[in-house]
């Protein structure tokens, strides 16, 4: 899978110390292991001049308070609350200046963020999404990716997960409906 780097992102998914470290709040061993693909995928994307986004799940104390149906902290229990450190990015990942950080509320980074601007102002239309976990946020990030005409690329041997059957639904998932799938020894660029 030969990719122009004037037209690609690595859109680096939620590698979040509440799902990355053992002292997170949502911590999955799966996560902690995609760093290491996560950040080598993210060099060789760098170097050949491709962009890189970051996505970071944030979420106010108060979000989800009064709400009729959608409840994310009823779901999975308060995490990635704003301004704590459960919120931050993990420290093993090489996040520089030049390089969006998306702030999301939801599972879908396109949903009511700038990533979809930002894209599009940069020319890009292809995407290689790595990051966590493999089955929620990723999952609908690429989903959305899709539905707005941008070719997303799950790169399967960067993706985190809670149960590795999780991780194999989501990269069938996307293979067979809306999406590609390839390993980081797949993703070449011209």
């Amino acid at each position: 899978m030969e990719l122009d780097p004037t037209r690609t992102a690595v859109v680096v998914v939620d590698m979040q110390n509440g799902f990355c470290h053992p002292d997170g709040s949502l911590f999955a061993p799966g996560s902690e292991s995609a760093i290491e693909p996560v950040t080598g995928l993210v060099a060789a994307a760098r170097d050949a001049g491709a962009r890189v986004v970051y996505t970071r799940d944030v979420h106010p104390p108060e979000q989800f308070e009064g709400n009729h149906y959608y409840d994310e902290f009823e779901r999975w229990g308060e995490h990635v609350v704003e301004g704590t450190w459960d919120a931050a990015l993990h420290d093993g990942l090489d996040v520089r200046d030049e390089d969006l950080v998306v702030e999301k509320h939801t599972y879908d980074a396109f949903y009511r963020t700038q990533l979809a601007g930002w894209l599009d102002s940069h020319g890009v239309d292809d995407l290689l999404i790595c990051g966590t976990l493999a089955n929620v946020c990723v999952l609908h990030t690429a989903g959305s990716a899709g539905l707005r005409d941008y070719r997303p690329i799950l790169v399967t041997d960067a993706l985190g997960y809670i149960e590795e059957e999780h991780k194999a639904y989501a990269v069938d998932h996307a293979d067979w409906l809306f999406g590609e799938t390839a390993t980081l020894a797949d993703v070449t660029f011209e």
